[in-house]
Formats: structure tokens, sequence, C-alpha cells
């Protein structure tokens, strides 16, 4: 193999199009023709006997009239869904070919420049808000809810900026139900098992406000599910609510905490809500009508 094609090729797949101006033209096809050298996507190369770096070939494949987009945008964000091909976006003037490694998308209104698109490990990819919508009929659940609460939550966006990617999309597959998540995210739910609970459990309990604020001696606290009429919190533990001593004596300090203003604190367990929600519902409803006519007092684990 050529000298300069074999450092070319050191740094993973690259378009033929970019290769030394000073290489010889024989020294690919000889290279290819001899089994050196393998074709990944249209016009790019890597070393035969590796495993070729996808994005690399893409980004090499785009060549700057696109970005890494979808499923792949997120892996360079942090979230990886094994889809198995690399996703792009490119401006409708672009015209690139697909492959069964590659998937091309052109977007009437998308350009290759802010705030289309960043710079993420060294890729141009599209924006977190773009990627996650536009991966959202890609992946399935709970994988997908998870990704877009855990952004959320983790404050690399907001509900106010997926709401304005997603109309932006008004073709996207399962469209409602991302705008029904996004909505819940809007409305207070900070996790999959609340989202969960605010669909199938308590959905149409009256007077429920979701992480409402409460501050006791300087210190704020944010109750899942609040019936402040009824000065009752229904918290949503997860499954692994108890797992850790220091987290369960948090709890247990900030139920005491509440209970000085009055507030019962009834908690829910993951395994609950999801193997009996007609149950836990139930039981929600009569703790809400007694505290209206009862007695209020202490807290509760279910």
């Amino acid at each position: 193999m050529h000298p300069a094609l074999a450092t070319a090729l050191s740094r993973g797949p690259v378009r033929a199009a970019s290769l030394p101006a000073n290489m010889p033209g024989w020294a690919l096809t000889n290279a290819v023709r001899a089994g050196h050298v393998v074709r990944v996507l249209p016009g790019v190369f890597a070393a035969a006997g590796t495993t070729p770096d996808l994005v690399r070939a893409a980004a090499a494949y785009v060549d700057g009239r696109g970005a890494v987009s979808h499923t792949t945008a997120l892996g360079l964000f942090g979230w990886t869904l094994a889809d198995g091909r690399v996703h792009v976006t490119v401006p409708p003037r672009v015209r690139l070919q697909g492959s069964d490694l590659i998937v091309v998308h052109s977007r009437k209104d998308f350009e290759v420049e802010a705030p289309w698109v960043v710079r993420r490990k060294g890729f141009v990819v599209t924006n977190i808000e773009d990627s996650l919508v536009a991966a959202w009929p890609l992946g399935t659940e709970p994988w997908r809810t998870g990704v877009v609460v855990e952004a959320v939550n983790s404050r690399r966006t907001t509900a106010l900026r997926l709401a304005t990617a997603l109309a932006g999309a008004p073709h996207l597959p399962d469209r409602h139900a991302l705008r029904r998540i996004i909505d819940l995210l809007a409305g207070g739910c900070r996790s999959p098992l609340e989202i969960f609970g605010a669909e199938r459990v308590f959905h149409g309990l009256p007077g429920l406000r979701r992480q409402a604020p409460i501050t006791i001696g300087g210190r704020t606290h944010y109750l899942d599910l609040y019936a402040e009429a009824e000065r009752v919190n229904i918290e949503i533990d997860g499954a692994s609510w108890h797992a850790r001593s220091d987290q369960r004596e948090r709890d247990l300090r900030r139920d005491a905490a509440l209970a000085t203003r009055g507030i019962l604190v009834v908690r829910f367990s993951y395994r609950r809500l999801i193997d009996t929600p007609a149950a836990v519902r139930l039981e929600t409803q009569r703790i809400l009508d007694t505290r209206r006519d009862g007695p209020r007092s202490t807290a509760a684990v279910l």
C-alpha cells in the first residue's frame, strides 16, 4: 500500500476526494483490488481487516454538507441505541445516496450552521432538541421516554425547547405520544415512573399539583403530587427506594418535616404502581375522601 494512503487510513475511514493531492491516482485503485482497502460508503474507504468507525465514515461521506442526526447524534450526546445504521441530515439541495449502513434524511428547513447544529466529540451533529425529536420514532419504550426525561432533568434542554422542536416536525410518526410526554414534563413530572403514574394511575383526580414547592425551616421540598385542600402528599418511589440507607433517612426526615405542617405523606412503591394501578388509584381516592372529613395525621408507605 502506498505510504500516503496508509497514513490517511490509519486515522479511520477517509473520503477519496480528501486524500493527499500528491498521492498517485492508481494507489487507491490498486489497494482496493489487492484487498488492502474496502469501500465503506460511496466514495469513503477504510483499511481492510478493521472495524470501521461508521460515524467517522458518515462524517467523511457528508463532508460538511450535513450533520450526524437522530439516534446517532444521541449516541454522541451520551444516549446509545444500537440502531445498526448511521443517520445524517442534509438540506434538500444536497443529494446523497443512502445504503444499508447510512440513512440520509433531507430536511427542508435545515442548514449546517447554528442553531441547527453543534459540535460534539469532534463531529457536527444536530442540536439536542432536534436529535431527540427525530429519534423518537426509532426508539422503543422505556428507552425513548427515559432519554427525553433525563435530557430535561439534567437541564440539557427544557420542555419548551422540545415543544418548539416538535412543532417543526408536524409529520413525525407517533408524534402525539411525544407531545404528551413533553406536556407532562412541562407540568412537573420528573421521572418515567411519575409519567406512568400521571397517565395510568392518578389522571383525572382533582386538585393534585405536581412538584409542588413547600418551604419548611428555610428548605424547599418539592412534592411529587400534592392535594393542597386535603394536605396529602403522594410520593412515587422508584424501584431503588430503600436500597440506600442514607436516601431512606433523608426521606424520613422530609416526611417528619411535612408532618409538622399537618401534611400526610403517602408513598406508593414502584411495584404497586406497575402491578396494581387501579388499586392504587382507589386507595388514593379513599385517602383524599377521608382527609376531607376525618383526622389528619402521620405518614404511610403503601
